[in-house]
Parts: C-alpha cells; sequence; structure tokens
C-alpha cells in the first residue's frame, strides 16, 4: 500500500547524513533537530504554534488533557473512523458520542454534530478522513454557538487546504482550538518510527500542551500539574525536516495518481471514485473507492495473487466495536457509516506509483469486475 523503500532510495543520501549528525550530536531528546522541525513546521503550516509529541494518539490524549475536560464531558466524533479518535475519549474517562458521516465525502456530518450536543458536551473531534477536510465552516460555526471546543485530527490530511466563504484559506489541522496529527511511517508526512505533532495559535493553550507533554514541569522536578512523557526524539525530527520540504511535492504525486484511478474507474457503474469537497483539496492518504454489488473481500484475493495489496478502512464502525460497547447504540443507528464499512476498498496510493503499476491496478480491477 505504501512503498517507503523507494522514497527512502531517493533521499537517500540526505536521509542518512541528518542520521549520522543526529549520531555525532548525542542530542537524541529535545535536540536542536527538533526545535528546527517544529519552527519549519509552523512556516509551512502559518500556525503560531507546533508542538511535537510520541504520536498521533498521544496528540489527541494531550489535547483533551490542555482543554480542561474531565470526566463526564462529551466529546463528540465521527463514528467512521480509526479508532484512536474514540479511544483517547475513553482512556480519559470522557464520553464518546458517535455521529454519522456524509455519504459523499465520508466525513463528520455537521447536522448530525448539532443533533448529538447535550448540556454535557464539551468539544467537537472532526476527522479530516483519507486526505481532505471536514465540513470546517459549520463545524466551527456549531462550536462557537455552544461554547464548545474543536480538536481536528488531522492524522490523515497534513498539507490540505480548506478555503472559507470569504475567501480565507487554512491548512488542514490549523483552524480549531488545537490540531492534531501522525507521523506514523505511512501518512502523507511520515517518519521512520513514531511520532506526532499538535498545531494551535492559542498561545496559553501551547503552554499548557508544552508542560502537559513533558510530565507537567515547566521548570524540571518543579510539577505543577499531571502531565505525559510524550516527546517527538531527534532522530525522527531529523527525518521530519527533510521529508516537509517535500511534502507539497509528495501531494502532487499522490494527486497525479488519484486522477489516473479516477479516469480509469469514472465509467464504472460498480464503482463511485472519491468525492472531493469543493472547499477543501484532497491529498489522498488513502483512495478509497466505494463498490456496489461486488465482493470486495474476493477483489482483494484477486489483487493479491497478482501482488497487489487492497485494504478495507475501516470493516467495523466505532459503535459496533467489542472494546467500546454502549446501550445508546445498536446495529442500524448510523445507516452512512454501516454502508461504508461493507463496502469501501481502497487501492494502494502513495508517491512513488508510476504509470506501469496504476495501469496494472486498474486493469486487474477492471478484469475482476468483467
Amino acid at each position: 500500500m505504501v512503498d517507503l523503500k523507494t522514497q527512502y532510495a531517493k533521499i537517500k543520501d540526505e536521509i542518512d547524513q541528518a542520521l549520522l549528525n543526529v549520531l555525532e550530536s548525542t542530542a537524541f531528546i529535545n535536540g536542536p533537530e527538533v526545535k528546527a522541525f517544529e519552527e519549519e513546521m509552523e512556516r509551512y503550516l502559518e500556525v503560531k504554534h507546533v508542538l511535537s509529541c510520541a504520536n498521533g494518539t498521544d496528540a489527541l490524549q494531550i489535547a483533551m488533557m490542555a482543554l480542561g475536560l474531565v470526566p463526564g464531558d462529551e466529546v463528540i466524533t465521527s463514528n467512521f473512523t480509526f479508532v484512536a479518535s474514540a479511544e483517547v475519549i475513553a482512556l480519559l474517562n470522557l464520553k464518546p458520542v458517535l455521529v454519522d458521516v456524509l455519504p459523499d465525502t465520508f466525513n463528520i456530518d455537521p447536522a448530525a454534530i448539532e443533533c448529538a450536543i447535550t448540556t454535557k458536551t464539551k468539544a467537537i473531534v472532526p476527522v479530516h478522513l483519507f486526505g481532505q477536510c471536514a465540513n470546517m465552516e459549520s463545524i466551527l460555526a456549531i462550536a462557537k454557538k455552544y461554547n464548545l471546543f474543536v480538536i481536528e485530527d488531522n492524522a490523515q490530511a497534513i498539507g490540505a487546504e480548506y478555503t472559507f466563504s470569504d475567501g480565507t484559506v487554512k491548512k488542514a489541522g490549523c483552524m480549531g482550538d488545537i490540531g492534531t496529527t501522525s507521523f506514523f511511517p505511512s501518512k502523507n508526512l511520515g517518519c521512520y518510527g513514531d511520532g506526532g505533532a499538535l498545531m494551535t495559535n492559542n498561545d496559553a493553550l501551547a503552554g499548557k500542551i508544552r508542560v502537559i507533554a513533558n510530565h507537567g514541569m515547566r521548570v524540571k522536578y518543579y510539577h505543577d500539574s499531571v502531565g505525559v512523557n510524550s516527546r517527538l526524539d531527534s532522530l525522527q525530527a531529523a527525518v521530519l525536516r527533510i521529508k516537509l520540504k517535500k511534502l507539497d511535492e509528495y501531494s502532487f504525486a499522490r494527486q497525479r495518481a488519484a486522477e489516473a484511478y479516477n479516469k480509469a474507474f469514472g465509467g464504472i457503474k460498480q464503482l463511485r471514485i472519491p468525492i472531493r469537497d469543493p472547499k477543501s483539496t484532497h491529498v489522498f492518504h488513502q483512495y478509497t473507492l466505494l463498490t456496489d454489488s461486488i465482493d470486495r473481500f474476493a477483489l482483494q484475493e484477486f489483487l493479491a495473487k497478482r501482488n497487489i495489496p487492497a485494504m478495507v478502512y475501516y470493516p467495523v464502525p466505532l459503535h459496533l466495536q467489542k472494546a467500546y460497547p454502549d446501550p445508546r447504540y445498536k446495529k442500524g443507528d448510523f445507516p452512512v457509516t454501516e454502508e461504508l464499512c461493507s463496502k469501501v476498498i481502497s487501492l494502494p496510493m502513495h508517491t512513488e506509483l508510476t504509470d506501469a503499476q496504476i495501469r496494472l491496478i486498474t486493469e486487474s480491477v477492471i478484469e475482476y469486475i468483467g
């Protein structure tokens, strides 16, 4: 699904030298590379503060801690997403409130958000799924109306842009109170291990985030609050500094591959190609098809015999996961999410896809459909 080896080969000399520099410096934790990466990321995103951490899940947890959410507070998020979005809510003894998604973009439905708000609701966690932004204009308006925090889960859409009705353009992750992201190796901006970051334009929140991520310390061995140990190490920051310079190039390569897929599959009635929100660019973390009258697992097996990977993101809605039993929800309560979980399939999507590979993939899918 992701060809990290070929991508590395193209930047090998830069990466190797950067890693060697860190090894020679022995500044492995909170070294100069980390600070430099955060500053470069701030300039790229046009946001006041980028605060790195150990991974994207930690980023979500730290964001909720920084906002002062307490057990019993309700947090609204999408039902069609990776489990981390709900996982941290449960870990902090908050109450996850799941809502359905839109049938076209697969992103969280603003109307469903407003219907789910109660007196206990404190925050909304929109997920910018598969590479494009959720409807942030509507979400931010709802948050303002009900005095709610907005935490953007931007693990899949780093570099995407959202255009508001007044023409203002903002990068994904930089519109709410706090944005979070992951640098897992397969992400659009991925390191060579685990990593994550939080983004905010709020100085006070930035200060809280930095303290929480460092054991609750402002001054060493003086702990002002309960914190966690969540740091991006210098080796990963060195990798990310190099790859950040190429992020727009990587996004273009993904968009080019998506256009080729769209051209091949656009006229096939059993497949629906991704639909883009006109307010958002799409950086295609995943290229996800919606199937109709196709056994997608049989298609997956057919492709595997040709050494073509295909994945299902995601086969089970959060409300039907065994880890999150909730008497409020039952099968049938989230019709869009449940349909998507039964019909979606994702094809290889990465920066190194060649024309020949795309041809093989598209011709194989079309051959299976017949």
